[in-house]
């Protein structure tokens, strides 16, 4: 029984001990005009749809929730965002160029069909986050007419 308080004690401390543990934050005050939303003549509908479902991911300013304070779960949410803008950022849209782009509207679309944005890990404490099928449908052909703009 000793040794069981030994080590609850020993992973008390450590979970304190890792609160102050600092993380870097996806926050920013201006949007630039790179973003994707002011470089393409996004309809109302879908702005507030990206937002909501992509832009804390794949942009420069997340919404943090409150329990992005407690490690590690702080360091889970760091990491994601960090491979979410790696592979996407809307707000350097316009520095990409036209191949890039299109590439990155196929892949847009190619994971809308499928499924597989946003991430159920994402969606499953963010339920409006999820598109309907209209909404769904409504996204890939406003990016479909995009990308065969470009």
């Amino acid at each position: 029984m000793k040794i069981v308080k030994i080590i609850a004690i020993i992973l008390l401390v450590a979970f304190v001990g890792i609160q102050f543990i600092p993380t870097t934050r996806n926050q920013s005050d201006t949007v630039p005009s790179t973003d994707f939303m002011l470089v393409n003549n996004v309809p109302e509908t879908i702005q507030k749809k990206l937002q909501v479902s992509c832009y804390d991911c794949h942009s420069n300013n997340t919404q943090y929730p409150w329990y992005n304070k407690i490690q590690p779960v702080a360091w889970f949410l760091e990491d994601h965002i960090k491979e979410g803008k790696a592979e996407l950022n809307f707000n350097e849209w316009d520095s990409l160029s036209s191949r890039r782009k299109a590439s990155k509207l196929r892949s847009i679309i190619k994971q809308i069909e499928n499924g597989e944005m946003p991430l159920d890990s994402y969606t499953l404490i963010h339920s409006e986050a999820t598109f309907t099928e209209a909404e769904a449908e409504e996204l890939i052909n406003f990016i479909t007419q995009l990308k065969d703009s470009l």
